[in-house]
């Protein structure tokens, strides 16, 4: 793992504001240096005061800007619970390019719905300009969490991108999704992780501290990123 830089707000609303700006800067940075920017983003709750304070940021071209979810749930595109959705609800009046991991063909057959995901995302350039996690109260990141497809999300080949996921049936209300893979998210030229709350915060530091042999996934994603590393967080 390389540098890891913590942030520390008083407030969700600052919090939500540095983000939006750290994010802003590196879409419009990427976009001057090859013409685009590609970005993989959360879209649960947590993300969306973020997303309110990015779309106030001047100078955008979101044209440009191509946004992958860093993991959607096997629903219909158009179905509540669908990241594609939440996302086109926040930036595709924008203009941005919205890719989807679920094809609605495959909904039945999660290893599908991955496979395909994966021969979507080979189209786009690579790598990720930027990787924004949340994390959830275990650790579970993008969409990888422990089961059965949790070592294939993590340490399967390089050049795979998405993989289905089942989530172990303890992790109650969780069904199966398509996710990004470590090595997708790993892959990306700067990566940051927001999150909020003391368990969190503890949780956290110890996946970091234990790297591989954590039992988070996020600990043992973290520990296969060879770049910087920016971690916002707020009390609230």
């Amino acid at each position: 793992m390389d540098e890891i830089e913590w942030w520390e707000f008083d407030s969700p609303a600052e919090l939500a504001e540095q983000v939006a700006g750290d994010m802003a800067f590196v879409i419009e940075s990427a976009v001057e240096a090859h013409k685009s920017a590609r970005l993989a983003v959360p879209s649960g709750r947590d993300a969306e005061p973020v997303y309110a304070a990015l779309l106030k940021q001047k100078g955008i071209d979101w044209s440009a800007v191509t946004l992958v979810p860093t993991d959607d749930a096997m629903v219909g595109l158009d179905d509540g619970e669908s990241a594609n959705r939440r996302l086109r609800g926040w930036f595709e009046a924008k203009g941005a390019d919205i890719v989807s991991l679920i094809d609605e063909a495959a909904l039945g057959d999660y290893q599908e719905a991955g496979r395909l995901a994966d021969a979507r995302l080979a189209l786009l350039q690579w790598p990720l300009d930027l990787v924004c996690l949340t994390i959830g109260e275990n650790g579970e990141v993008a969409g990888i969490c422990p089961g059965p497809d949790l070592d294939r999300a993590l340490t399967g080949p390089r050049e795979r991108r998405a993989v289905g996921v089942r989530p172990d049936p303890a992790l109650s209300g969780k069904g199966d999704r398509v996710s990004l893979t470590a090595a997708a998210l790993s892959s990306a030229r700067a990566v940051m992780i927001v999150l909020s709350g003391a368990e969190k915060k503890a949780m956290l530091e110890k996946a970091i501290e234990d790297g591989p042999l954590s039992r988070a996934p996020i600990g043992r994603l973290l520990a296969e990123l060879d770049v910087p590393m920016d971690i916002f967080w707020s009390a609230n």
